[in-house]
């Protein structure tokens, strides 16, 4: 019997690889398999402007960080309004409204919109999580006959592709220790929908996809600061639910919600970011100082020393890294990353030239993933810039892109589909297609590939020896962050050497005397409080909060999920 479900589930596996539609449709958080590899890219230009080659933007009910899916030639994408719109002004939490919007890929007319009222409690628009991504961060997934919305504390909702709704349910009304809302998007297999619901309940959530029934459930207070999507690995036939957390890895049966194993990971506190696959390899780059990790998924209990293949040193904030060939791709800070996937080192680095920023209080937040269409890579920072690489032997950029003049904010990863790129902003929906359009660019703006020596970029990455060593690297060494940011070298930071830096109003508060600068021994003696985990206020911000934990005890949960 358990033979039988095995090879069940392998054909089940095969058969989705092998549905033309399955490869030309975008079903959830970066593509069909969740790697951000297009099977139908060729024919999307390298090239386009508002003026050139963009087939049609459509404007959206409201911002949010989410990215958009395609579905039998219908884009979906997540929106909110009504609250928490601006700083300033945010409104009353009780008009917070989040939306699904259905539109036509052809035309880009929108053919509905479905409207769902918050639920309160609702974490407030204050602090630096919320404020930073909003309330409309999950990327919703569809099984290609329905699709399926994941809204944080109001709950899982499921349609149909016209818009009539089959469903919802409540996975939790908990918040994460720093009221940062969620943003892990929902995956399937087979008949189950999987939803992170970390900060809403510290749970792995397994519903029916037909009628929302729960059919399993984990909870573990390990999942708290983690916001990346879980993936989806087969291992000799087998498909594993693989997700990084703070300092671990887990795999799980995703039919039944079992732990099967366990692996010491990065030291990072936090995992914003997705893991990347290939052929049973896992890889996960973390923020922080957590360094990088290869693991062979598969196995039983902890892992850590049987299973890790190398650990390195190179890190990411927010947009998850993707893999081409034998090599991973990671964009962090305008800052591109070129790691050999066999041993974790560094051959390539590449700082991206002409990067616009989005301003406001955090600066340019870069949270959207590259995407990778046959042997070009498409990477979109915070402010709307697409650049676009050759990948091979050397990355060459080859273009660099806008979808509008105007200012606006970036936040969802691209969706390729039938030669269609599709983007979202905080107020539209734009569709680039090939039209045939003739562009023209400035050459000015491309970057330079700067590899250092290779002593250098050999030591930058690569395996590590030793377990004390794992996401490591070097301790974090706070002058070093400061000598950077003084740009003259007097000893203090003003605020016009801040200027762009996406935490220059989180610096400022260390400004102790009022000067309108830091000086070194403000910043050596704040800096550990405005990072410490869940640290409260920094001080000197006017009353304002950055991360303050919540008072609000969760249930006595498990490290880990149950592994029976």
């Amino acid at each position: 019997m358990k033979f039988i479900l095995r090879l069940t589930s392998s054909m089940a596996l095969a058969g989705l690889l092998c549905t033309p539609s399955f490869a030309e449709d975008w079903r959830g958080f970066r593509g069909p398999l969740g790697n951000a590899n297009a099977a139908d890219g060729a024919s999307i230009p390298s090239n386009w402007s508002p003026s050139a080659n963009l087939a049609w933007k459509t404007v959206l009910p409201g911002p949010g960080a989410s990215s958009p899916i395609v579905v039998g030639g219908k884009a979906f994408v997540t929106c909110y309004s009504g609250y928490g719109l601006s700083q300033e002004n945010p409104g009353n939490i009780k008009d917070l409204v989040r939306h699904l919007v259905c539109i036509d890929l052809t035309s880009g007319k929108k053919l509905w919109q479905k409207d769902v009222p918050v639920t309160l409690p609702e974490d407030p628009y204050t602090g630096i999580g919320v404020t930073a991504h909003g309330y409309a961060s999950h990327t919703p997934v569809s099984n290609g006959e329905n699709v399926y919305a994941f809204f944080g504390k109001s709950g899982v909702f499921a349609y149909d592709l016209n818009g009539n709704k089959l469903w919802q349910v409540d996975v939790g009304k908990e918040s994460d220790p720093t009221k940062w809302g969620s943003s892990s998007s929902p995956v399937i297999h087979d008949n189950v929908l999987i939803v992170t619901a970390s900060a809403e309940s510290q749970a792995i959530v397994g519903l029916d996809i037909t009628t929302g029934k729960e059919v399993w459930r984990q909870e573990a207070k390990g999942l708290d600061g983690m916001w990346g999507t879980p993936s989806l690995v087969n291992v000799n036939g087998e498909t594993e639910l693989v997700m990084c957390v703070a300092g671990e890895m887990w795999g799980m049966n995703p039919a039944s919600g079992k732990l099967l194993w366990y692996a010491d990971a990065t030291n990072a506190q936090h995992a914003y970011t997705s893991l990347v696959q290939n052929k049973g390899r896992v890889f996960a780059f973390t923020g922080r100082g957590g360094g990088s990790i290869a693991l062979d998924a598969g196995g039983s209990g902890d892992v850590s020393k049987t299973k890790t293949v190398w650990t390195g040193r190179d890190t990411t904030s927010f947009a998850s890294p993707v893999s081409h060939k034998d090599k991973l791709y990671i964009v962090t800070r305008g800052v591109m990353t070129v790691v050999n996937a066999e041993n974790g080192k560094r051959v390539e680095q590449m700082r991206l030239k002409g990067a616009l920023q989005t301003g406001g209080r955090f600066g340019s937040l870069d949270y959207p993933s590259p995407v990778v269409a046959g042997d070009r890579m498409f990477y979109m920072n915070g402010s709307g810039q697409i650049y676009v690489f050759a990948l091979g032997e050397k990355t060459k950029q080859i273009a660099l892109n806008r979808f509008t003049s105007d200012k606006e904010i970036f936040w969802g990863t691209p969706a390729i589909s039938n030669g269609n790129l599709i983007v979202r902003s905080a107020k539209h929906l734009y569709c680039v297609k090939d039209k045939g359009d003739s562009v023209n660019q400035d050459a000015s703006l491309f970057a330079s590939i700067d590899n250092g020596d290779s002593s250098e970029a050999g030591s930058s990455g690569g395996q590590s020896s030793g377990r004390s060593n794992r996401g490591g690297g070097s301790r974090f060494d706070p002058m070093s962050m400061f000598n950077g940011m003084d740009g003259d070298k007097d000893g203090q930071v003003t605020e016009a050497e801040l200027e762009g830096n996406r935490m220059a109003e989180r610096l400022m508060t260390l400004d102790k005397d009022g000067d309108k600068s830091i000086s070194k021994d403000e910043f050596s003696s704040g800096i550990a409080s405005l990072f410490r985990r869940g640290g409260g206020s920094a001080g000197g911000g006017g009353g304002r909060s950055y991360g303050t934990r919540s008072t609000d005890k969760r249930p006595d949960r498990p490290q880990r999920p149950s592994d029976e």
